[in-house]
């Protein structure tokens, strides 16, 4: 169970990863492809907030794969715990605020992982 819950964080950790990418490096182009036409100018405008998002989701890699390779059992559970946690919370604000897809790409897998973290 150990090493398939750190398969699953690992791929959340890619997931994000892209994020990051899209966000930080190809909002213009890739971005338009995932969220889609918007007004002229949007993502020109945008590339900056995008970008900051973007480094938020490299901070959530970083602490994700931190999880994954500490020794210490104890400490990481608390840490993927926590950072499985911020995704979560994060798929939910985004499905609310963005758009509901964000439950399902970003949040249920965050949360699958947490119960199996936690069983």
């Amino acid at each position: 169970m150990e090493i398939l819950i750190k398969v699953l964080i690992g791929i959340i950790a890619v997931l994000h990863l892209y994020f990051m990418y899209f966000e930080m490096f190809a909002w213009q182009t890739v971005g338009k492809k995932i969220f889609g036409r918007r007004r002229e100018g949007f993502y020109e405008e945008t590339k900056a907030l995008a970008a900051n998002q973007g480094l938020y989701n490299g901070f959530i890699v970083a602490g994700l794969i931190w999880s994954i390779v500490i020794k210490n059992k104890e400490w990481s559970f608390n840490i993927s715990l926590f950072f499985l946690s911020c995704v979560l919370v994060a798929g939910i604000y985004g499905a609310i605020t963005a758009s509901k897809r964000i439950l399902f790409v970003q949040a249920l897998p965050a949360a699958i992982v947490i119960v199996l973290l936690l069983l």
